[in-house]
């Protein structure tokens, strides 16, 4: 028995390597250029964004290859009749099956590790290495679009000469307790300053409009732009780039200020009945109060979610094997895409859009977190029905 759980286990870990370097390699250089044509960066960031990007593409990589190497045995050792060789010495097929399952099972707490990494060290890495570079960012893209957007601002153009933007149109977008922002002017030239998390418009000639107070000087002025909400690591840091350490805290966190802005519902509410001020209760009045407290709940329900749905994504590697192992000593194809597409196209049909829409009815919180797992169960029950038809048949 020994002999079998080490040669399926040097087998698949074996496929599983040597798919994962081709994937990695081929995701990775698919995601550089992703990177370099929608941000329009050069080659010396895009050198540093590399380990940052690495994780992402293991993401990826990792489930993939773990259903590849699964299919590529199982269909290979059944086409070669190794399976029916076992049932005929009294063997049961659950003998090959188990050292699967543990490979997949470690491959699994792997790949919610890349997991974690890829979208809290990697996404927030790569936002940096931009922000670093955002002067060569922000010419690149205006060269090549006419216009930049970066946090809350924008900026449009008619055309570049050299470092100076003809006839700018800058704009930032109202939100928190900032107004909105209009700029226009003849021209105007950047400079960026990441460490202060400032890009530094000189304008010359320009009208600027804040709220309903109009400015206007024919002279050239320096114009703070500041994008210090910019990015996952800024203050707008959505829950998606949080670190699975850090979501518990957050929760907490979180769990207070809507505590918050219920006691000071109440204290408002109180307040009005008793001093007899009924049009701070009225619909129009109490409006921002309930927005306040939906915009808050909804994030904890998105904190919430997020570690279910790291560990059910990294957990898809156990389940495609789940799947793929039992479909491939069934069909008997020892060509390995064979199986590998007759598995994949169910999951892809089937996994995904369960998962997609059960990670957003829970960030909704329409439904519990823990439902981000209705795919792999889904997965789990089809693969035990197969597994259980192969043991017997």
């Amino acid at each position: 028995m020994r002999i079998l759980t080490r040669y399926v286990l040097a087998e698949l870990i074996k496929v599983f390597l040597i798919v994962l370097v081709g994937w990695t390699a081929l995701i990775f250089v698919a995601l550089m250029g992703k990177e370099a044509v929608d941000k329009q960066i050069g080659l010396g960031p895009l050198v540093r964004m590399a380990p940052y990007l690495l994780p992402q593409a293991l993401q990826f990589a990792v489930p993939a290859s773990m259903l590849l190497a699964a299919t590529s045995v199982f269909g290979r050792m059944s086409s070669y009749n190794e399976v029916v060789a076992l049932k005929a010495l009294g063997i049961s097929p659950m003998v090959i099956f188990w050292p699967a399952m543990a490979l997949a099972t470690l491959v699994s707490f792997v790949a919610v590790v890349m997991n974690d990494m890829a979208v809290s060290w990697g996404k927030i890495g790569m936002e940096r290495v931009v922000l670093e570079s955002i002067e060569e960012v922000a010419y690149r893209q205006l060269n090549v679009h006419g216009s930049f957007s970066f946090g809350p601002w924008s900026i449009t153009v008619s055309g570049v000469e050299g470092r100076r933007l003809i006839e700018p149109l800058i704009l930032r977008q109202a939100f928190d307790d900032q107004e909105g922002q209009r700029i226009r002017a003849k021209w105007a030239e950047l400079q960026a300053f990441p460490e202060k998390g400032l890009l530094l418009a000189t304008v010359n000639d320009f009208s600027l409009q804040r709220g309903n107070t109009f400015a206007s000087d024919p002279d050239t002025m320096e114009l703070p732009l500041s994008f210090d909400t910019f990015g996952s690591g800024g203050r707008s840091r959505s829950p998606s780039n949080y670190a699975l350490s850090e979501i518990k805290p957050a929760v907490a966190l979180q769990q207070q200020t809507i505590e918050k802005i219920q006691q000071a519902k109440t204290a408002q509410a109180a307040f009005s009945l008793i001093t007899g001020d009924f049009d701070s209760l009225s619909e129009t009045a109490w409006q921002p109060h309930e927005k306040s407290l939906a915009s808050a709940q909804t994030f904890l329900h998105k904190l919430n979610t997020e570690p279910w749905r790291r560990w059910a994504n990294g957990f898809s590697c156990l389940f495609f094997v789940l799947i793929g192992a039992p479909v491939a000593i069934k069909f008997r194809y020892s060509e390995f895409l064979a199986s590998f597409f007759m598995c994949f196209l169910p999951i892809l049909l089937v996994y995904y859009p369960l998962m997609a829409v059960s990670v957003k009815q829970a960030k909704d919180g329409a439904i519990p977190p823990q439902a981000v797992w209705l795919g792999n169960i889904v997965l789990a029950i089809a693969g035990l029905w197969l597994v259980r038809r192969v043991v017997r048949y």
